[in-house]
């Protein structure tokens, strides 16, 4: 539905705007906060019982572990919003979900599974709805008023570091001072409130419908083109090997894990995967033109494309991600003011 405005009329800002901008803010320190104490709480609390030799190579394990599901678990927020549930609806379960992580990390302090059930909440609805709040924004907007975009996503990315900045800065105070559940119940309660704030808009938002039945789907073209068959019984299936073989080296590089880590036996995973699965499909892709049109082919063909370096964004930033792990164990060992 078109909105009609007169020719000299400024254009006016979206009123769900601030919902938006005030749940992204709140939900930014509900992150930072809990994942800047995450490897000193390891190291001080949870993972006591194991030797002190050990302690610092599990605590980045863990943490390391708990980046990667917050950089892949986007890829699920997307599809979810894309061809399920709509953004809307994903972003507000998901935060619920979100919420219920923080809330176990609270309660659960002395008791190993209960906590890593709460990170792997926490990085399913960080993850999840990582993909999802920025081009929510921008659904808002339509041709009378996108010129108020940028300012928009100015004051967005500006509430993100005023978020960290704040978290980063109190949290360690209150883990020192008043303790664990203290500690990652107030960012649990941020995420609450972010939900909360969010939920509030619920009759401004524009909402964009999921496209659940789409015929040429990005998967569904990969699928076909894998299992598409060649002309002849030499080359008859060469991108479904390909696929069947990165599979087979990705559960190889997981049975490793005692060896290499958890961290290096899942970035290798996903790598292989994608890596084999993506030229698969792409060896493969002209057998089904017939079957999909010609713009989904090259659509996909654009894709696989772009996912030769986004392939690398979860394990990069799973490892690079170290202020918060190496580098705060590095300075747990400096000379520290009285």
């Amino acid at each position: 539905m078109s909105t009609s405005v007169l020719p000299n009329s400024a254009p006016t800002m979206p009123k769900q705007i601030p919902f938006i901008i005030a749940n992204e803010g709140c939900e930014r320190f509900s992150f930072y906060g809990m994942r800047n104490i995450l490897t000193m709480f390891l190291m001080t609390s949870l993972l006591l019982s194991i030797p002190e030799d050990m302690r610092k190579g599990e605590a980045k394990d863990i943490f390391h572990t708990f980046v990667i599901g917050v950089y892949f678990f986007p890829l699920l927020g997307g599809w979810l919003a894309d061809r399920v549930f709509g953004k809307y609806n994903t972003i507000l379960w998901l935060s619920l979900v979100y919420c219920a992580g923080h809330a176990c990390l609270a309660m659960f302090e002395h008791n190993k599974n209960g906590f890593y059930t709460g990170l792997f909440l926490i990085a399913l609805g960080s993850g999840g709805i990582k993909p999802l709040v920025a081009s929510f924004i921008g659904d808002q907007f339509d041709q009378t008023n996108r010129s108020l975009a940028q300012k928009v996503f100015d004051g967005f990315y500006w509430i993100i570091n005023f978020g960290s900045f704040f978290a980063s800065l109190l949290m360690p105070f209150f883990l020192k001072k008043f303790g664990a559940s203290v500690a990652f119940g107030i960012p649990g309660l941020l995420m609450f409130v972010a939900t909360f704030v969010f939920w509030l808009g619920r009759k401004k938002y524009v909402r964009v419908a999921p496209v659940s039945n789409d015929p040429h789907a990005f998967l569904v073209v990969i699928r076909h083109a894998i299992l598409s068959r060649g002309m002849s019984r030499v080359d008859s299936r060469p991108g479904l090997w390909l696929t069947v073989i990165g599979f087979a080296l990705a559960l190889v590089g997981l049975y490793f894990i005692p060896q290499i880590g958890v961290v290096s036996a899942l970035c290798s995973a996903l790598v292989l995967v994608m890596g084999f699965g993506g030229v698969g499909a792409w060896i493969q892709l002209d057998r089904v033109r017939g079957q999909h049109p010609d713009e989904a082919i090259d659509g996909v063909r654009n894709v696989l494309r772009l996912l030769v370096l986004f392939a690398l964004i979860t394990p990069f930033w799973s490892l690079f991600d170290q202020k918060a792990s190496t580098w705060v164990l590095q300075a747990d060992h400096m000379t520290k003011p009285e």
